[in-house]
């Protein structure tokens, strides 16, 4: 099982960006509030399918905890009954988190589709906890981190509960990004660490410096494009979701800073690339991290002037998470160095 930790370490890096990945598409298709409830959907373990699973039908047995749309609001099961041939109120109780009462199926699969990978992904984290228990006595720091990372898988569920509850608060859905992001560090401290080969480097001061430089500046344009997310966001609640056309993003100060930033992130990428071909450092993270920065760009630009393209919001956020992911991993290789 101690052989198998960095294979573990992976899958549940894997793991996390699947996350990312179906949390990004649940955003772009609306989909937060396609199950009302956490963790069942509409009461039940498998979703149901149509709008008529939800509606009261007489003579019909329903368990406790069943939710149905009934006149535009969301009724829950107080116990296991039969229905009789007209509704009795008595047998049921008002849903009081929210007052969202709305059926749409592919919102509810696509957000249970989400809510399986974290369950799956938690999984993977118990495995890891188990392989990592057999390095309690050499390297004390590989169990401590795992564990570290178990609570906040629970902390990441958790906060998936309360977005629901709130109707997708949107500084919810913004501590939920970050903590996955908090995570992926994590993960490849472990992958660091638990490394059966080691590799030196060479690494001058300048790039030292320039690698840092970059990797905070990509932390200001990930939590400036959540903050443009927020916006976005709040746009569309009062626009409706399909009205992406109607989004004025220049009127928005985040979006600004954002773009323009963004131009400094890529010069300054490609500094760090040319400096480490130039100097023959030996890193080839840096040529992952321009080909990461290309797509991310690409897909912010088709947001920006195309309206949105489908899919182009997802692809944005998870190349941001995979070059927060690249970048950290280079910091983490400066201390495998030979020389100055």
């Amino acid at each position: 099982m101690k052989n198998s930790f960095p294979l573990i370490v992976k899958i549940c890096l894997l793991s996390i960006y699947l996350i990312i990945l179906a949390g990004s598409t649940v955003r772009m298709t609306g989909s937060g509030m396609g199950c009302p409830d956490w963790p069942k959907c509409f009461g039940h373990l498998i979703p149901p399918t149509s709008e008529e699973e939800l509606l009261w039908q007489a003579n019909t047995e329903f368990d406790k905890g069943i939710i149905i749309i009934k006149d535009e609001s969301l009724l829950v099961a107080k116990e296991k009954f039969t229905s009789a041939a007209q509704f009795d109120e008595q047998n049921w109780e008002a849903y009081t988190k929210h007052d969202y009462a709305t059926f749409n199926v592919t919102h509810t699969w696509v957000e249970y589709i989400n809510r399986l990978a974290t369950v799956l992904s938690g999984l993977f984290f118990l495995a890891l906890i188990i392989s990592a228990l057999f390095y309690w006595k050499t390297q004390r720091i590989l169990p401590i981190l795992s564990f570290l990372t178990l609570f906040l898988m629970g902390f990441e569920a958790w906060l998936g509960k309360t977005v629901v509850d709130s109707n997708l608060a949107v500084s919810k859905i913004t501590i939920h990004m970050l903590v996955a992001l908090l995570i992926v560090a994590l993960l490849l401290v472990l992958r660091f660490k638990s490394k059966t080969t080691t590799k030196t480097y060479k690494v001058d001061r300048n790039f030292k410096l320039l690698a840092y430089t970059v990797f905070a500046l990509t932390l200001v344009q990930i939590v400036l494009g959540i903050e443009v997310r927020e916006f976005v966001d709040e746009q569309l609640k009062s626009l409706g979701f399909e009205s992406k056309n109607l989004l004025n993003l220049d009127a928005n100060t985040d979006f600004l800073i954002h773009r323009s930033f963004s131009i400094l992130v890529v010069v300054l990428n490609v500094a760090l690339f040319l400096r480490n071909s130039r100097l023959k450092l030996g890193f080839t993270l840096p040529s992952w991290i321009l080909l990461t920065l290309a797509v991310e760009v690409l897909a912010g630009i088709l947001m920006y002037y195309v309206d949105f393209p489908f899919g182009t919001q997802v692809i944005h956020m998870l190349f941001a998470a995979i070059l927060f992911g690249l970048q950290f991993y280079l910091l983490l290789e400066f201390g495998k160095k030979a020389k100055t």
